[in-house]
């Protein structure tokens, strides 16, 4: 069973905007030992998600905060308290919420940026080279990257894992049985294979790179949140591993696909 985590950062930006006495939780939410200590120290009660379209006097932690006499006014996410202005050493967590640009989440948005110029580059790579399959699965890559971020910025759940006319099981059916797909053992990459796949098993590399940042940013006392990035990332390896399998086994000049 799914369980969510409830921190002391989110009831602090809370009670600093709203002062309400209610805080409204989903089911199986489990409390950080700071948050308990909060709720405990403001007497605030916890009360289980209402139906959808019911009011309620919590609002969402992450709505921003409105300007007043026409200056914008931001909120630090960890301490709870008002800001006139953005110091630099803050970024957007979300709408007028800052952190600090040392922030997990602020570094695993940063690990995405550098995925998705990474993936750019190799489709220019593979365009150069006439590959035009290729291309193709790389913009499928591309598109999914950008789907992982807009959902981490706006706090909605990843879709459904559909990539390279593959669904999340059969992804991991092709990544763990590259003989029976592919016809060819596990490749151990190596100078020979050239440049295009040795590209392709670093971006393999940086994909493992990025699912650890999101490891980081969405776990605290080994709880973890936003298991669906990390398992849309664990998925994207292995897509990127299959496409390594394709261009070695030749499969990209094929007519048809395994």
């Amino acid at each position: 069973m799914k369980r969510n985590l409830l921190t002391d950062i989110e009831l602090r930006a809370h009670w600093s905007r709203t002062r309400a006495a209610t805080y409204y939780v989903e089911e199986n939410t489990l409390l950080t030992p700071a948050a308990r200590d909060f709720v405990r120290e403001h007497n605030i009660q916890l009360c289980p998600l209402p139906a959808p379209g019911a009011q309620t006097e919590s609002a969402m932690t992450t709505t921003p905060i409105p300007t007043q006499g026409g200056r914008a006014r931001y909120q630090d996410a960890v301490s709870g308290g008002a800001l006139d202005r953005k110091p630099e050493e803050m970024t957007h967590l979300r709408g007028n919420l800052l952190v600090p640009k040392t922030h997990p989440r602020i570094a695993f948005r940063g690990k995405l940026d550098s995925l998705m110029a990474q993936i750019l580059e190799l489709e220019v790579a593979a365009e150069e080279a006439g590959e035009g399959k290729l291309l193709e699965d790389l913009e499928e890559l591309l598109a999914f990257t950008r789907q992982i971020l807009a959902a981490e910025v706006k706090d909605e759940p990843l879709p459904p894992i559909q990539l390279l006319g593959l669904d999340n099981e059969a992804i991991r059916e092709h990544s763990h049985h590259v003989k029976r797909y592919f016809g060819m053992n596990h490749p151990i990459p190596s100078r020979q294979m050239g440049r295009l796949p040795l590209a392709l098993n670093r971006l393999r590399t940086q994909v493992r790179e990025v699912e650890l940042a999101a490891c980081q940013a969405f776990s605290q006392e080994g709880v973890f949140t936003r298991t669906d990035l990390i398992e849309g990332l664990n998925r994207m390896s292995s897509c990127v591993y299959i496409i390594f399998c394709r261009k070695l086994s030749g499969d990209y000049e094929k007519g048809d696909r395994p």
